[in-house]
């Protein structure tokens, strides 16, 4: 579940500028593959450093709580 909530943010950022990007495509009638890509890993990038401190948090403090009762998982 940690995963899945890390990853999210990241996930409706790029599905979110996909929908832009292939409404403009339409609009346009713009088909380069260019178009549509750079845009969504230029979202993806500023996402990911804009996100980067929470999703490092979110993980460090999954990771202790982990280790911090590893003996449940060692059984």
């Amino acid at each position: 579940m940690s995963a899945f909530w890390v990853s999210l943010p990241l996930l409706a950022v790029g599905f979110a500028v996909g929908v832009v990007v292939s409404l403009l495509q339409v609009l346009t009638s713009v088909q380069d593959p260019a178009f549509g890509s750079v845009p969504r890993l230029a979202a993806f990038l500023a996402g990911l450093l804009l996100l980067f401190p929470w999703m490092l948090m979110r993980l460090a403090s999954y990771t202790q709580a982990l280790f911090g009762d590893f003996s449940r998982y060692a059984r």
